[in-house]
């Protein structure tokens, strides 16, 4: 748990720019994934490499095999076990997992598997915890098998619609951290910490940037319909840097 002083801004990137500019921002730990634009995806352990050439941040990898649901295979989790060895090995300071049930409870068995996997890093309970049938049992049952956080916008979209949540699961004392995320920028944290001691925010900071190139073939989609080729997403350094200040205003 935190100390007295302590807060964690986590930024959630998906490239080695975004990475720089979270870092140069002021935030305290990554999470590095891969196509964001989905949700994110498992990263690829070239980039977790890549980046800590230039700084020595705490990273956690997000562990999500595909794009969709939280109900895995077991040929699903195999792949995942291997995903967190070999990010793990490769300088990763935790993952970002979560396994749920056809009935929306936590998949303790699964869980269990790839926390195992982890090799004693840290563990966050990603946004599964939000469309799960019962988040404080949920939670219970994760902080008992070893999660150390849970990522959560309180089982809304956006963290401030989800913010009487996100205080009932603070008012439980549980042994692990509650980290708000969705919608989170300066503002939201200003108005969270007015209300609820949190001391965790997850956030992307993200603009949308113009592609660099000239020459533009239109109508030939390479993903989801009417996704638009020529937009790039990326963390803004001034969107984590006033997230950054307001925390620690709050907590010097």
């Amino acid at each position: 748990m935190m100390t007295k002083n302590e807060y964690c801004l986590e930024a959630c990137v998906d490239s080695f720019a975004s990475a720089m500019a979270a870092v140069d921002g002021g935030a305290t730990r990554l999470e590095l994934c891969s196509a964001l634009i989905v949700g994110g995806l498992t990263p690829d352990v070239a980039l977790l490499r890549q980046i800590h050439k230039e700084t020595n941040i705490p990273i956690r990898c997000l562990i999500r095999p595909r794009f969709g649901d939280f109900l895995y295979s077991d040929r699903e989790v195999e792949l995942m076990e291997q995903q967190i060895v070999a990010l793990v090995n490769a300088g990763a300071d935790g993952v970002v997992i979560g396994c749920l049930t056809p009935e929306g409870e936590l998949n303790e068995e699964q869980m269990t598997r790839l926390i195992s996997a982890t090799q004693g890093s840290g563990v966050t309970m990603h946004r599964a915890f939000d469309v799960c049938r019962d988040g404080l049992k949920t939670a219970k049952r994760a902080a008992a098998l070893g999660v150390d956080t849970i990522l959560t916008s309180g089982q809304q979209d956006n963290c401030w619609s989800g913010r009487e949540y996100i205080g009932m699961l603070l008012a439980q004392n549980l042994p692990l951290t509650i980290m708000a995320g969705g919608g989170v920028g300066a503002g939201v944290i200003g108005d969270l910490l007015k209300i609820y001691p949190l001391r965790a925010f997850h956030m992307s900071g993200k603009v949308t940037l113009n592609s660099g190139m000239v020459f533009r073939r239109e109508g030939v989609p390479m993903g989801l319909p009417g996704l638009d080729e020529f937009s790039v997403w990326q963390t803004d350094a001034e969107k984590i840097r006033q997230a950054a200040t307001v925390l620690a205003g709050h907590y010097r």
